[in-house]
């Protein structure tokens, strides 16, 4: 079993969370099987362990296939907490109708068309103009064709059907820069370049919906005292802000290597696993 730290005589409970793309996973989108050996065995000896990424639970558990958290992940940057085995959300945050409908008529001003995430009648969709999206996201929509949650529209009226959580937005670097001014005072924004495509992308999400916010929550759930965090991009800066250690990769961005505890060897060699290897105390008894 893991060896909880002790410190004055108390024993400190950690929970560790990573990050996914750039992070956990290898350039081809995938958790590399030593990786998930490595981890698979720390879970199986109490390691507290868990993800955090923009990703939804659906796309996750295709690039994690063999990991098997024990612990709710973090999903869609934080609008979720989900059971991984079931895809149970557990926890939820979303717009209200207001809100959906003032950030959409932001974007519109700005003559972008995005893909809204929703839960409808229960279960999970993006949706978009399919005559208005750009080249990038109309590439991006193209690869998920045979996603269920697939909902391509021609009638806009009804693109804010449902309970909206997420907006995304490919492409137009100058149009979506200014979106991000417009509404980063109100809501969760993050801007940033994909790291596969180099695209330029802005998402917004409620200011709840974040992964710092969803972490506290995890560790509220499991009663931890402490939290250490992997992560690469723009959007693992509030996490690192929040956590008690924050390593960065090896191909981090300047702005959180400045912030962490240490930088760790890259995604591209297994730096998460290596660095829970050397320094996750276990004993099996």
């Amino acid at each position: 079993m893991i060896c909880p730290v002790e410190k004055g005589g108390e024993i400190i409970k950690t929970l560790y969370i990573t990050d996914l793309d750039g992070t956990l996973l290898h350039h081809n989108e995938r958790i590399s099987p030593w990786s998930c050996n490595i981890i698979n065995g720390l879970i199986e000896k109490g390691m507290l362990f868990s993800y955090a990424t923009a990703r939804s639970i659906h796309t996750a558990s295709v690039v994690t296939e063999g990991l098997k958290p024990q612990l709710p992940v973090i999903v869609n940057n934080g609008s979720f907490l989900t059971d991984s085995s079931t895809q149970r959300r557990i926890h939820v945050n979303q717009f209200s109708s207001e809100e959906a409908q003032n950030i959409y008529a932001s974007l519109q001003r700005h003559q972008i068309a995005p893909r809204v995430d929703a839960i409808i009648n229960g279960h999970e969709k993006f949706s978009y103009d399919e005559l208005a999206i750009n080249p990038a996201l109309a590439e991006f929509v193209a690869a998920r064709k045979n996603d269920g949650r697939n909902n391509p529209l021609h009638d806009t009226s009804v693109i804010l059907q449902g309970d909206v959580f997420y907006f995304t937005c490919i492409g137009e670097e100058e149009k979506l820069r200014a979106a991000y001014e417009e509404l980063k005072s109100a809501y969760n924004c993050i801007f940033q370049f994909d790291i596969y495509s180099n695209e330029p992308w802005l998402e917004v999400m409620p200011h709840t919906a974040s992964k710092s916010h969803a972490i506290t929550q995890l560790k509220e759930m499991y009663n931890c005292d402490r939290v250490v965090v992997f992560g690469d991009g723009a959007n693992d800066v509030p996490m690192f802000e929040t956590a008690d250690e924050g390593y960065a990769m090896a191909n981090a961005i300047d702005a959180l290597k400045e912030i962490a505890t240490a930088i760790i060897d890259s995604n591209e060699n297994d730096g998460v696993a290596k660095w829970l290897a050397e320094n996750v105390r276990t004993s099996i008894r």
